[in-house]
């Protein structure tokens, strides 16, 4: 699939290991990175941007603002953004790029997207070729609306077996990143097949992409069918045309996986892929509960937290901040909100949160957070601390406990 869509975006025939250069669809940079973006714009004395159409800027990350210098840079850029009349800004309180992107219609199958951050492999759970870069190269996107790849080899993932009550696509996906390894799939594209994957909504779906980037790959896409179809053709700005693998293509590696009798996962600090069956880690204080993110902010994501912890109360300090402003607003409206408020929990601006330790739920040193979120490193949601992933499920059945606990015990 990669290959069929890098070949379409080069206007030439490319396969694994040929350099392209090729055409971008659609360009994002947050308020963290869209800085620096515009810093080596502006150096390379550039007076517009290539197409004012196909340039995405969403602010989430430290949005609104964590300090005056926050809020100074924030300005400029809005200013800029003004000046260069780029149509497609989402100040804050939208949401979350990577959410944004699909529900404002930019994320189509087929589609070369680029961004500006490492999770724009979430794209691909629409069938688009979508990977993150650093701001120099975006940069370069947006003064000429190219960017030369390394085409990749792909690696074919099936995933097979109905999941157990309880278990959802976030254990799956750490399954997935803990038999592949963090360093598993470097600079591969991931194929994801098999009845598990077809059965996975279209958010479960983003939550599998989201975390390709987590075994080192340059992008992880799931095929297009009639879920993804039905999501996008209400959506879409654009035309496309969804592409698929040929029958007889070729793959670096195949990699079969069952998840008939998975239980619900973790991944344990300081990796990502280390990852265990909740059982081996139940019992583990926690002091924090925090469920949102590009991984698990979405809509079916609070419902299963909210399912978990109606006519409970948290025994610890529990943060949800929903992926978008739509979400929130679909959550308030069908009872969501509502029960998860009653339960204890603290709501804050859609947005990145603490996931990258910038404000809104940072830990403190000796801490433990047990997070929906797809990073775990030592220091990310703070200078101290520790980080255990789990599924929202997971996460608030640990918030009534006030110990990782497995959602079927509560």
């Amino acid at each position: 699939m990669s290959e069929k869509i890098l070949s379409r975006a080069s206007g030439k025939t490319a396969v694994a290991n040929d350099f392209v250069m090729a055409d971008i669809d659609y360009a994002m940079a947050h308020d963290g990175t869209s800085i620096l973006a515009v810093k080596a714009f502006r150096e390379m004395e550039v007076e517009k941007v290539w197409n004012t159409d196909k340039i995405v800027i969403p602010f989430d990350h430290l949005a609104p603002a964590n300090s005056d210098t926050t809020a100074s840079l924030q300005k400029d850029i809005r200013n800029w953004i003004h000046e260069q009349k780029i149509r497609n800004f989402y100040d804050i309180g939208n949401g979350i790029c990577h959410q944004v992107l699909p529900e404002k219609g930019f994320a189509m199958p087929g589609k070369l997207i680029v961004g500006a951050d490492s999770h724009s492999c979430t794209y691909g759970a629409f069938g688009a070729f979508g990977t993150g870069v650093g701001a120099t190269d975006m940069a370069e996107i947006f003064a000429s609306g190219k960017l030369w790849f390394r085409v990749p080899e792909s690696i074919k993932i099936t995933v097979e077996g109905n999941m157990n009550k309880h278990v959802c696509a976030k254990d799956l996906t750490l399954k997935v990143v803990g038999t592949v390894g963090s360093d598993g799939a470097t600079y591969k594209a991931l194929e994801f097949y098999g009845n598990t994957i077809s059965d996975l909504s279209v958010s479960g779906r983003m939550t599998l992409c989201n975390m390709a980037i987590e075994m080192g790959a340059k992008t992880g896409i799931v095929p297009p069918d009639n879920k993804t179809l039905e999501y996008v053709k209400k959506r879409a700005v654009d035309e496309y045309d969804p592409v698929y693998a040929d029958d007889d293509a070729i793959y670096a590696k195949e990699i079969h996986i069952d998840v008939e009798d998975l239980e619900p996962q973790i991944a344990r600090p300081h990796e990502v892929d280390n990852v265990c069956g909740v059982s081996e880690v139940e019992g583990t204080r926690v002091d924090q509960v925090f469920i949102g993110t590009c991984t698990n902010g979405r809509l079916e994501d609070l419902e299963d937290a909210a399912a978990i912890l109606e006519g409970k109360d948290v025994a610890v300090r529990t943060i949800v901040i929903p992926a978008s402003r739509d979400i929130m607003i679909e959550a308030t409206k069908n009872g969501t909100v509502e029960k998860l408020l009653e339960a204890g929990a603290t709501f804050a601006t859609p947005g990145c949160g603490p996931c990258l330790g910038g404000h809104m739920g940072v830990i403190g040193d000796g801490e433990t957070c047990i997070s929906t979120a797809n990073r775990n490193f030592r220091g990310r949601m703070g200078k101290g601390g520790c980080i255990y992933l789990a599924s929202p499920a997971t996460a608030a059945a640990s918030a009534v406990t006030g110990t990782i606990t497995h959602p079927g015990n509560v």
